[in-house]
């Protein structure tokens, strides 16, 4: 059963490209769906992210945002 990750992201973001290398480095060991979202395709996932992107959401749950670290999406995933 693949695990549900979302990601809220926006053009010309560095922090937002490398959360998505720090993503599909995963996606190559671990069974992960991901949606990926601009925030300015919503005026109120732009209001609330804003000032957090990237966020990464697994399972519609916030488990990090900023600057995405590893380990933080495999604790997640493992438990």
């Amino acid at each position: 059963m693949s695990i549900k990750l979302t990601l809220f992201t926006k053009e010309n973001c560095g922090l937002c490209d490398e959360a998505k290398e720090v993503i599909h480095s995963i996606k190559l060991e671990k069974d992960i769906e991901i949606n990926e979202i601009d925030i300015y395709s919503d005026d109120a996932l732009l209001e609330e992210y804003q000032l957090m992107i990237p966020v990464i959401q697994i399972e519609g749950k916030t488990i990090a945002y900023g600057k995405i670290h590893r380990n933080d999406i495999l604790n997640v995933i493992n438990r």
